[in-house]
């Protein structure tokens, strides 16, 4: 199907694109690696009168660190995060849950802030900035502003963002001596999560849970860190009988979804088991 027309702008600066989202409040659509928005425009899913192009921003396209805090702006890629360095060594997260993202092809377009924006409940980056703690710039007409990501996800494809804001950047933390793991079930066709666990974990020199954070994705109509999971674990020994049984509490209080990709008993099954791995994971790392 061919996406309905539109009036396309590409401005080169952030400036110019906060003036123009703010000169067409209605029917416009942001485009970043165009990863999510381009099958909902083939498929007319989207009809937006109006798309603004990201793209040419270079300034939204840096990975930088500022003393303990790792500043990755809105169009750095998948792949771009995948490759880097930096984060490997001071953010492993982020490249283990870019490696599992789609495809190749999809990983050197989608974008770390189009993901998080789009707030798709099986999405992988969203699992990850909730376990990171992270914090994502959005940029309007009023200025700037700092939203956690725990108060960023609302439900399907809902967030904090304004109409009128541009996420320009998300901050995370530089991991010293944390542990992570992102492990997935993954739609086969689509490589989006039935249930996605992000873990970040720190030990104490006697090998005891010092803290721990959670994000959870595929299973709700949102994004969400399992606090009851992380409650039970903190302050005990990570012997394989305690994190299973923790694990066990990952879904409670959650309305799981159930569609085409599974039951909700399924999808809770897949939860509690891909939890357990993913803490697992990280301990080994």
């Amino acid at each position: 199907m061919i996406p309905s027309s539109f009036e396309y702008f590409a401005p080169r600066s952030l400036k110019e694109a906060v003036e123009l989202l703010s000169s067409y409040p209605e029917d416009v659509k942001l485009l970043a690696g165009g990863q999510s928005l381009v099958p909902l425009l083939k498929l007319r899913l989207a009809k937006p009168k109006y798309i603004i192009d990201l793209g040419r921003i270079s300034s939204l396209k840096t990975i930088r660190q500022d003393g303990d805090t790792l500043a990755i702006g809105a169009l750095v890629t998948h792949a771009d995060i995948e490759g880097s360095e930096l984060l490997k060594r001071a953010c492993p997260l982020l490249p283990q849950t870019a490696t599992t993202i789609a495809d190749v092809q999809v990983r050197n377009q989608g974008t770390l802030g189009g993901s998080v924006a789009h707030a798709d409940p099986a999405g992988d980056m969203p699992a990850a900035v909730l376990a990171l703690g992270a914090r994502i710039k959005a940029v309007g007409p009023a200025g700037e502003r700092w939203i956690k990501a725990e108060d960023f996800f609302f439900g399907f494809l809902m967030s904090a963002l304004e109409p009128n804001e541009i996420i320009t950047e998300i901050a995370v933390p530089v991991l010293d001596g944390l542990k992570t793991a992102y492990l997935k079930a993954a739609q086969r066709t689509s490589g989006f999560a039935v249930a996605g666990i992000a873990v970040c974990l720190k030990l104490n020199g006697g090998g005891t849970c010092e803290d721990i954070a959670i994000g959870v994705t595929g299973v709700g109509d949102k994004a969400y860190r399992a606090y009851s999971v992380e409650s039970a674990l903190k302050s005990k020994v990570l012997a394989p009988e305690v994190i299973e049984e923790a694990a066990a509490q990952v879904t409670d209080g959650i309305d799981i979804t159930e569609d085409i990709n599974g039951s909700k008993e399924y999808r809770s099954h897949l939860a509690r088991v891909y939890t357990a791995r993913a803490i697992e994971s990280a301990l080994k790392a």
